[in-house]
């Protein structure tokens, strides 16, 4: 089944992968691709992301990294690192995360097993489309404590309680930041520049914690 949306991102969706099939594909595919990739208990989902989705991706990352930076929190990012779990039958490629409470704890690691590692603290999802697999049970699963959802113009926290995710006004790890308005910023500073954007991005980080 090929569901395309040209303007957004192009979606390919299969069924009734086992799990050594999935493992097998990621083999395949290899760590140079530019697809992302969603498994839950047999349902394979590849997105190939464009660059309306990278560029949003991007500017949101640049603020979590410029926050960390401003309040001095040590601070891991991995990108849309693979993560999965056989017993769990559910695999996931964020779009970014991060780690920040758990940091210390996988400091120099360049490989990860979440059977013994935590997973990221924090993923980052770019929802421009709609996606063939709910990734919110994917994550549960996996027990990432929150998810930042950026779908329609807005930046929705969502965090991880008694298995389910529900949306929260504050972040876990920037609890004194209005992460909703981190998309106005984007939007008013879109024609002026990368540099000028974080300048801008710190600046407001700054004003908040005055």
């Amino acid at each position: 089944m090929l569901l395309t949306d040209p303007k957004k991102v192009d979606s390919v969706v299969l069924y009734n992968i086992g799990w050594e099939q999935f493992e097998n594909l990621l083999k395949d595919l290899g760590n140079t691709r530019s697809a992302r990739i969603a498994y839950d208990d047999g349902i394979l989902e590849l997105m190939t992301p464009l660059p309306e989705h990278e560029y949003l991706k991007e500017r949101i990352s640049d603020t979590i990294k410029d926050a960390a930076e401003i309040l001095e929190l040590d601070y891991e990012c991995l990108g849309s690192t693979t993560w999965k779990r056989q017993i769990k039958k559910a695999g996931i490629e964020p779009d970014n995360c991060f780690y920040f409470q758990n940091e210390p704890l996988i400091r120099g690691k360049l490989v990860f097993d979440l059977n013994h590692d935590p997973p990221p603290d924090l993923a980052l999802e770019i929802d421009l489309t709609s996606k063939s697999i709910n990734r919110f049970p994917i994550y549960a699963r996996l027990e990432v404590p929150e998810i930042w959802c950026y779908d329609s113009g807005e930046l929705k926290i969502y965090q991880l309680e008694e298995g389910g995710y529900f949306e929260r006004e504050n972040s876990l790890i920037f609890p004194d930041l209005k992460i909703q308005e981190i998309p106005s910023i984007i939007k008013v500073y879109r024609q002026a520049g990368r540099r000028i954007f974080r300048k801008a991005v710190r600046e407001w980080i700054k004003k908040q914690l005055n």
